[in-house]
């Protein structure tokens, strides 16, 4: 499922990227499985601190990073050190 064009990036540089305010998922059966793995990467992140990959969009194109989730807003995923990923932009989660 993980494509070569995709880059990688720190998730410290996520403060630097610009995102767009549209929906990438255009089913609600989808955007209710990101929730869920949010939510569940979220409580692996607390509980073992394992970290997930994160595919999502920025203005530019398709980018992941790899982190632990520490916490999650409505509208955002939020890493150490308060970096934040809006939920909006995530394609998928894997864990």
């Amino acid at each position: 499922m993980i494509s070569d064009t995709i880059i990688t990036i720190e998730k410290e540089a996520l403060d630097t990227i610009h995102f767009p305010q549209q929906e990438v998922l255009v089913d609600t059966t989808q955007i209710a499985q990101r929730v869920y793995e949010a939510k569940r990467a979220m409580k692996l992140g607390n509980l073992f601190n394992d970290k997930v990959k994160i595919l999502f969009e920025d203005a530019e194109g398709m980018k992941m990073v790899e982190s632990s989730v520490w916490g999650m807003t409505d509208s955002y995923l939020i890493f150490k050190r308060g970096t934040m990923l809006p939920l909006n932009r995530i394609h998928e989660i894997i864990i």
